[in-house]
Order: structure tokens, then C-alpha cells, then sequence
């Protein structure tokens, strides 16, 4: 008895909303998570996609030492050069094809600078939740630059997890997927992927049929968990770049604020104090031509913990 295929994935599709960084000459960035539609994918918990930016007009990147708590930051850029110090004594840069992981858990603080010889930024800041069990972990940075992995039309760029025989040695705290996919045009790709993660396609540039579903540059489309293989389809004349993430949900809630990450309200209201009172929690950031970022005011009200809308 023959079997009937297997019914492609329903995919929701998350709209970014505009926001801008930083003073008069700000960069604005599109922000797909966290939104009210969904906060999580996987423990991926934060994604700004920017550019392309002429610096000349926005002055690029200048983001003086600040704090975070509870997670991980991931850095990928599709063009440009970014300069990253660190409290843990880091310096290292980030260009197109390399990714910059830093750890933040009980504290680490960090600035980021695009480079004098940058004309154009463009590429994406990504965060990703600490499970409980390791959400106060010390401080950590890796650098990482994957070999590209060219199948059925598409160049693959794995930086975090596995996709495509291809897997990063990357260290993570949950199972997680990150790639660059850049499809040829009008290629077709079918990618096998762990049925146990949901996942988040990003689009920069073409446009992508995901699973059957169009999505429009700077949209993202979500898949539940079940899928074991996903399929993208670029249905432009000219390549077209994405990014692919995924991760095993993540268990319980967890609560947001600027650039702190906890399980409460309190937790967010103790960091705050740490970073205005210059403790040891965060460190020092040397190197860095300024002063470091204040916290802004809290809210006058409890921070609720963020949470996916319930699965149907």
C-alpha cells in the first residue's frame, strides 16, 4: 500500500516592526522577535535584522559598553565589519561569512563599533534565552567562521547546530540551528531538519516560498515542530539570502528587559542595580573610546514573563 506524502508544514508568517537605535542619526532596524504574535523559537528569544545601511547617512553602529544577563548574543553580517570588546578581555571583529557568539550569563558587559572603512552595514543581531540550569554560567566568546556547503542550488553557511552534513563546533546550552541559505535563482531546495525543533526562516533579499507559504523580504516564517524536512523555493530572478533557526522549545517563561534576560521581575530589577552601581558582576569593558550606556528608568509596573500564544 503506497503512503500518501507527507502534508507540508503550516507556516505562520511574523511581519517586523521598525526600530530605531540610537539618537537623530539612528539605525533602524526590523525586528521580527520578540513580538506579540510569537516571543520564542526555539531558545532563539531576540532577532534585529538591519541594513543595508550607508554609514555616511546613519553613522553606523556605535553601541558604548552595556550589560546582559541570561543569554547569548549572535552576530552575523552580510556586509560591513564590526568591532566587539568584551569584559572578558575580548577583541575580536566580525565580517560577512563569520560569527561572533558571546555569553552573558550571570554577567558580561560589551561594546560594538562598526569600522572606519565600513560604507555599508547589513546583517543581523540575534539572542538566545539561557535554559534555567544555566542561566548564571560565566562569561564566554567564541569566534567562528563555517565553510560554505554548496547543494541543489544553494550556498550554506552553518553557525550554529547541523543542517546538511555540515555542524558547527560552536558550544550552545540548548539544541539549536543557525545558517545562512543563499539560493540560486529560482532554485529549489529540500533540507532534511530535526522534526523535534520549530523554526524560523528569516528572508533578507528575493522572494521565498517556505513550505508552499510566500514571504516578502525582512519576513520571517515560522514552522511548528513536526517537520522533518522544509522547502524552500526562491521565485526571483536574482539570489536570494536567508537565514534559517531553529531549536527545541524552550521550556517555562522567561521575562525581557532591555538587555537583561531572567525568570522575574526581580531578576531584571537586580541587574539594573548591579550595572548602575558598577559592580563586579558586569566587569570592564577596556579599550572602548568613552563613557559606558546607563540603564534606562524601569517600567512602573511588573515586568509579566513573555510566553508563546498556545499551540493548536
Amino acid at each position: 500500500m503506497e503512503t500518501a506524502p507527507e502534508a507540508p508544514p503550516r507556516v505562520e508568517v511574523i511581519t517586523p516592526r521598525a526600530v530605531p537605535l540610537g539618537g537623530p542619526r539612528s539605525m533602524t532596524v526590523r525586528r521580527t522577535l520578540p513580538q506579540r504574535a510569537r516571543t520564542l523559537i526555539g531558545a532563539w528569544c531576540f532577532a534585529d535584522h538591519y541594513g543595508p545601511d550607508d554609514v555616511a547617512a546613519t553613522g553606523g553602529m556605535r553601541v558604548p559598553p552595556h550589560p546582559h544577563t541570561g543569554l547569548q548574543t549572535v552576530s552575523w553580517l552580510f556586509s560591513g565589519e564590526i568591532e566587539h570588546r568584551d569584559s572578558l578581555g575580548s577583541h575580536a571583529f566580525v565580517r560577512p561569512g563569520e560569527m561572533n557568539l558571546m555569553t552573558g550569563g550571570h554577567g558580561i558587559a560589551h561594546s560594538e563599533v562598526s569600522t572606519p572603512g565600513t560604507t555599508v552595514l547589513h546583517g543581523v543581531q540575534l539572542w538566545v534565552a539561557l535554559p534555567e540550569e544555566h542561566r548564571d554560567t560565566a562569561r564566554d566568546f567564541q569566534h567562528h567562521v563555517p565553510e560554505p556547503r554548496r547543494v541543489d542550488g544553494a550556498e550554506i553557511r552553518v553557525f550554529l547546530g547541523s543542517l546538511a552534513s555540515v555542524a558547527s563546533p560552536v558550544r550552545t546550552f540548548t539544541p539549536l540551528l543557525g545558517a545562512e541559505i543563499i539560493l540560486a535563482p529560482r532554485a529549489t531546495l529540500t533540507l532534511a531538519v530535526d522534526p523535534g525543533f520549530e523554526h524560523g526562516l528569516l528572508v533578507d533579499s528575493g522572494d521565498i516560498r517556505l513550505a508552499g507559504t510566500p514571504l516578502r523580504p525582512a519576513e520571517l516564517g515560522y514552522v511548528h515542530p513536526g517537520a522533518a524536512t522544509l522547502t524552500l523555493v526562491n521565485e526571483s530572478d536574482a539570489p536570494a539570502r536567508t537565514v534559517l533557526l531553529g531549536g527545541v522549545p524552550l521550556d517555562g517563561e522567561i521575562v525581557m528587559w532591555w538587555n537583561f534576560v531572567g525568570r522575574g521581575h526581580d531578576d531584571i530589577v537586580r541587574a539594573r542595580e548591579d550595572w548602575e552601581a558598577a559592580s563586579d558582576r558586569f566587569g570592564e569593558v577596556e579599550g572602548f573610546p568613552g563613557e559606558r550606556l546607563p540603564a534606562p528608568a524601569l517600567p512602573n509596573a511588573t515586568i509579566r514573563p513573555r510566553r508563546n500564544p498556545p499551540r493548536h
